[in-house]
């Protein structure tokens, strides 16, 4: 399937099934919980992969919350966030810019490495049609364990973003990775969009992941869902999608097709910004290549963390979910 346009509902949908956990509980400590189901594997030099977001953006994963996470859980109380310098020109184009963001949005409260201040790495890119190699930051490879920590939102180039773009763009360096996925040799600076551009995203992906094995694990924060991506900042469209909850897996397919289920579960009046924003952008390439690749599957079973850890569908997941109200 290559219709990035096209919603592919579960039942649908062949392979094997992985783990996703499931709490409604957004906060610091429903952030813990889920990443408790799936931190077995983040051991040694660990790199937290976040959106540390523009100048004062309303949306993005609190510092403070992040914080908090950071200094309780044992095996993340070294951990360093990593970011990746911007390919548009703007307030994290520079390393020097890029420190001052990070100042004014909080991050100060621990060393955050932008990984390609100081130079780039290839890795390999295996089986992908696009890319053979991808560039990132130099020091990526430093690390042993990478958690990607994403707040799963829209997009207004791949529809949505959750933790195959907060990987593919957000590792790959600002001005060879990313120009490598945006742009066409002799074409515009953003030339490449649609099929094509979540096909090089998650190409971009699959080096990173690759690279890190069993030692990688995701937990995506469905709050604060602008159809924009945090990059927007305070220009970002006001959100009106519902706040959700927050998921874990050590599946990065499963992660993301579970929340682009959520979304599709809800009612028509609370969905249907970020459906539109998904489907016009063919984002759902981005789930069905990352299974096609084989970075994990599209089938799961969703956990209840809030019920004694029973299995829920989708729908009832939303069942209840409030019109939107900011949680700052």
């Amino acid at each position: 399937m290559t219709d990035g346009r096209k919603y592919i509902p579960m039942e649908e949908r062949t392979g094997n099934e992985s783990i996703v956990y499931f709490t409604r509980e957004i906060s610091p400590e429903g952030i813990k919980k889920a990443f408790e189901k799936v931190n077995g594997n983040i051991t040694g030099k660990v790199a937290v992969k976040l959106h540390t977001g523009e100048p004062n953006g309303p949306n993005f994963t609190p510092a403070s919350w992040v914080k908090e996470v950071l200094d309780t859980e044992e095996c993340l109380k070294e951990a360093t966030i990593v970011e990746t310098n911007t390919y548009y020109e703007g307030a994290r184009y520079t390393t020097e810019d890029h420190l001052k963001t990070l100042e004014i949005n909080g991050w100060t409260f621990r060393p955050v490495d932008i990984m390609d201040a100081d130079g780039t790495v290839t890795l390999p890119v295996k089986g992908g049609k696009w890319f053979t190699e991808m560039s990132h930051g130099k020091t990526m490879i430093d690390y042993d364990s990478m958690f990607v920590l994403t707040h799963f939102k829209g997009h207004t180039m791949g529809g949505f973003g959750g933790s195959n773009k907060n990987i593919g763009i957000g590792c790959a360096d600002g001005r060879i990775g990313k120009k490598w996925i945006h742009a066409h040799e002799g074409g515009g600076a953003w030339s490449v969009v649609e099929d094509e551009l979540m096909e090089k995203i998650t190409e971009s992906t699959k080096a990173t992941i690759d690279f890190f094995g069993k030692n990688i694990t995701y937990v995506n924060v469905m709050r604060n869902m602008s159809v924009d991506c945090d990059c927007a900042g305070v220009a970002a469209a006001p959100v009106v999608t519902p706040n959700v909850g927050i998921l874990a897996s050590t599946d990065i397919c499963a992660i993301d097709t579970a929340c682009v289920d959520l979304i599709y579960a809800m009612c028509e009046e609370d969905h249907h910004a970020m459906v539109e924003r998904i489907e016009s952008r063919h984002g759902h390439r981005q789930l069905s290549y990352m299974n096609e690749l084989g970075m994990g599957n599209n089938r799961y079973i969703l956990i209840d963390l809030d019920n004694n850890e029973v299995r829920i569908t989708p729908k009832q997941a939303v069942e209840g979910v409030k019109p939107f109200k900011l949680i700052k």
